[in-house]
């Protein structure tokens, strides 16, 4: 059983920034890679950010980076989403997930490839 809890949404003014956390109840969970999606009513969950299990390997969608930074603390079994230079269009529902990876597998694929979830967190970046 993998539990996810997010948190760290808010509204922020536009420039501004927000870090999210991902709290992760699960056994071994530097077995899991962990990834950011978000989506906005009426539009598919779109791929944010994914960091491997070990930290090595971590991927940002074209629209982030440069503002978005993703790390993880294995021992405490948090994720986190730091968000600068926030932007009107960054407003969504931020979803942490989680998957135990299969060899040779991407991190930034679809939220199909993902099989966690947690509820979301909401960010509201005012212009």
């Amino acid at each position: 059983q993998v539990q996810l809890v997010e948190s760290g949404g808010g509204l922020v003014q536009a420039g501004g920034s927000l870090r999210l956390s991902c709290a992760a109840s699960v056994r071994a969970f530097n077995a899991y890679a962990m990834a950011w999606f978000r989506q906005v009513p009426g539009k598919e969950r779109e791929f944010v950010s994914a960091i491997s299990w070990s930290g090595g390997t971590i991927d940002y969608a074209d629209s982030v980076k440069g503002r978005f930074t993703i790390s993880r603390d294995n021992p405490k079994k948090m994720v986190y989403l730091q968000m600068n230079t926030l932007k009107p269009e960054d407003t969504a529902l931020y979803y942490c997930a989680a998957v135990v990876p299969l060899p040779g597998s991407r991190l930034n694929g679809g939220s199909s490839d993902y099989d966690y979830w947690g509820q979301g967190t909401q960010v509201t970046v005012s212009a």
